[in-house]
């Protein structure tokens, strides 16, 4: 049966199915000897990071370009951090990942994330690859959330018009951009809010 409300629900990544761990690059800076902060700073920078999230240089030239200004600041040991931070893995939300399989048999489901070119790899080695429809990767795209072409293009993508559209994020900016584009947005803060959000019983 066709929901009532949607015919799409448009999906952020992280924050909202996957989380990384917290405090994560303060523990990654403490054991390899940098100062707090040290990491974060280096990586998402917006003049380091704008440019991965939108294609202009790779996942690899991204965390080469990291790992050479942490070298430069505190020596060439410090490249182990970025060895150790790009093994991470995040942590899938299980509550989240049961709800999109549960509606994607009625609601078309696109994830929605500004990411590096990374990310499709990343999807299918924890089996996300398979939860949405489409995925549409900023990386892949060359703009980025809020970008207003960020949500005509995923709306394409799902095949429904904006207004039968609900946008799913943990970031207010982004959320709203989607309303300002025509869509219902929520504000991503648990699994049962967004179950809410859905008229998922």
């Amino acid at each position: 049966m066709d929901h009532p409300d949607f015919d799409a629900l448009l999906c952020d990544l992280d924050g909202v199915l996957r989380h990384w761990p917290t405090p994560g690059h303060a523990d990654l800076d403490r054991q390899h000897g940098l100062p707090p902060g040290a990491l974060a700073a280096a990586a998402f920078a917006p003049a380091r990071l704008l440019p991965a999230i939108t294609g202009l240089v790779t996942d690899e030239q991204w965390r080469a370009a990291v790992a050479d200004e942490l070298a430069e600041r505190y020596g060439p040991g410090a490249r182990a951090a970025v060895t150790s931070w790009s093994a991470v893995a995040p942590r899938i939300d299980q509550q989240v990942a049961e709800l999109l399989e549960q509606v994607r048999a009625t609601l078309r489901v696109v994830l929605v994330t500004n990411a590096t070119t990374r990310l499709e790899a990343d999807l299918a080695r924890q089996g996300l690859d398979r939860l949405p429809h489409a995925v549409l990767n900023t990386a892949r795209v060359g703009f980025a959330k809020p970008d207003p072409r960020v949500y005509r293009l995923a709306a394409e993508l799902a095949g429904a018009p904006a207004h039968r559209c609900l946008f799913v994020d943990d970031t207010a900016e982004n959320v709203e951009a989607a309303r300002a584009a025509g869509m219902t947005a929520h504000h991503f803060r648990s699994a049962a809010g967004l179950r809410a959000a859905l008229r998922v019983p």
